[in-house]
């Protein structure tokens, strides 16, 4: 995809594979058909000097972004670097500005992706904190309780992808690396099978989920193994502490 001034930009991503707020980048950076070179930050240990001048707050992902009038500049924040690059170079994923039609979309948009990570979003890592069996059931109760009753309604016109799109919108883009680590964990006994058997119940939502955890843009860095073992080695550290 050419930038505006008609040159490709030149993008630096700072991520991590297993990191699902670095995977927001990588699927909207995919789906908008954008170059990049990537740099491998490693999680498991204190972030290195020259990270911490790229990003102080030595999260990822971050990006160094050259393009139009703008050269070298850092860009930090899933969210924002996600909505920053749709913005720069609009396509399906979301509508450019400029009409009432537009600002409809990218509202609802932004309501669903807020939806799901105030009402819902924290449920399946509550979950993987808890040892108990009977207090991860009750955790996957009350998580698709409000799934049911948050999530499920926003998805009433998904064909397949939210509001009717034919193709990934901002809303899968920014939600979609928790779906796929909540199915895969649901899957190999991290997470309560019920959870899922659950989310099955759910038409809109189960047909949403399904389409969009198979979407290349959402699985080509996704290395499953690996992230299953940095989660429990994750869980365990935390739960040492």
């Amino acid at each position: 995809m050419a930038a505006t001034n008609g040159t490709a930009p030149k993008i630096t991503l700072y991520t991590n594979h297993r990191c699902p707020w670095a995977h927001r980048a990588h699927i909207v950076i995919k789906e908008l058909g954008l170059p990049y070179d990537e740099v491998i930050i490693d999680l498991d240990k204190p972030r290195e000097k020259w990270y911490l001048e790229v990003n102080p707050r030595g999260l990822v992902p971050s990006i160094k972004f050259s393009g139009g009038a703008l050269h070298d500049e850092i860009i930090t924040e899933s969210g924002i670097v996600a909505q920053f690059l749709a913005d720069a170079y609009p396509s399906h994923l979301v509508p450019a500005t400029g009409t009432v039609e537009a600002a409809l979309t990218r509202a609802r948009i932004n309501f669903f992706v807020d939806t799901w990570f105030s009402k819902a979003g924290s449920f399946w890592f509550q979950i993987l904190m808890k040892d108990a069996e009977e207090e991860k059931e009750a955790l996957a109760k009350e998580f698709l309780d409000i799934v049911t009753k948050e999530i499920e309604p926003l998805l009433k016109d998904a064909g397949p992808f939210f509001g009717g799109s034919q193709k990934l919108t901002l809303a899968e883009a920014l939600t979609a690396p928790f779906i796929l680590r909540i199915y895969s964990m649901g899957n190999n006994g991290l997470i309560p099978q019920s959870l899922l058997a659950g989310f099955n119940g759910l038409p809109n939502f189960s047909k949403w989920a399904a389409e969009v955890i198979k979407q290349d843009s959402v699985t080509y860095i996704w290395d499953e193994q690996a992230t299953l073992e940095g989660t429990k080695r994750k869980l365990a550290s935390l739960k040492a502490k």
